[in-house]
């Protein structure tokens, strides 16, 4: 009977969280003693890494959060959530609908740009300058995955995302009082100037390179950064479904009925009459 009973509580292991009747322990602490005492940012650093952040931490985790919930129904994850709300789904099913859309194109931006974060800070830290870093590691990602680089450019914001500035000033405030090191942020804008000074024209550091900073600032791994952009984009997702919800509407697709797509196969039908 004890062999048996090891087997199916041995069948999950955590260390996350500890319950019995009438107790529940995250990460060792009473339930009942995080709240009202610890904030979002904070419960969401506990849970994810197992202790507390500062204060200062936190506030810096939260304003990466705060920027990245929204850009609109043309994002398709955004639109997602809408149209799944016009085939019927609920709140649940909607954000999930949209979840699941963040993948390495659309969401993943994040992670990509901590790990080419990282790996030009490993550059630095063996005795390589930052700029020829930069430039050796945007050379490397670009012969490996593609002329994009993750965190840089943006589709709508000329000359620059709105949000980049703001989230980097916050991490040089961050970085004077000691909260990080500031050399995440560094790195960042050498990737700009690099690619500023090979494109010749502004080439923006979007939400996804601007938030990478801060979380590689925090210590948070690539992979969680991408987590914290579902975090923080679903709060995006619930508004727009709960809209639509209300607004009403069945079966939208992307475009208005009138607007029709091209097709290119054989026999297309004549639309002039």
């Amino acid at each position: 009977m004890s062999d048996k009973r090891n087997d199916v509580s041995d069948w999950w292991t955590t260390s996350i969280i500890d319950m019995a009747p009438g107790k529940i322990r995250l990460r060792g602490h009473p339930v009942e003693e995080l709240i009202g005492t610890v904030t979002f940012p904070q419960m969401i650093w506990l849970m994810t890494r197992g202790d507390l952040p500062s204060e200062a931490e936190a506030k810096l985790l939260e304003c990466a959060l705060v920027a990245a919930v929204d850009h609109g129904p043309q994002a398709p994850s955004i639109a997602a959530a809408r149209m799944a709300v016009t085939c019927g789904l609920g709140l649940n099913g909607a954000m999930a609908s949209a979840v699941n859309m963040l993948d390495d194109i659309h969401g993943g931006a994040g992670e990509q740009a901590v790990a080419l974060y990282g790996m030009i800070d490993e550059a630095v830290r063996a005795g390589t300058p930052l700029d020829a870093a930069a430039a050796a590691m945007i050379d490397n990602w670009q012969a490996g995955h593609g002329v994009y680089i993750p965190g840089f450019g943006h589709r709508f914001h000329k000359p620059e995302d709105p949000r980049a500035p703001r989230l980097l000033a916050l991490v040089d405030e961050a970085a004077a009082a000691g909260t990080v090191s500031g050399r995440f942020a560094a790195i960042g804008r050498a990737i700009q100037a690099v690619l500023d000074g090979r494109k010749g024209k502004p080439v923006p550091m979007n939400i996804d390179g601007a938030t990478a900073i801060i979380y590689a600032e925090l210590g948070f791994a690539g992979p969680l950064a991408r987590g914290l952009f579902c975090l923080s984009r679903s709060v995006g997702f619930i508004a727009h479904a709960w809209e639509q919800m209300n607004e009403g509407g069945r079966n939208k697709g992307p475009t208005p009925p009138a607007h029709r797509w091209t097709y290119t196969g054989p026999n297309p039908i004549d639309r002039t009459n």
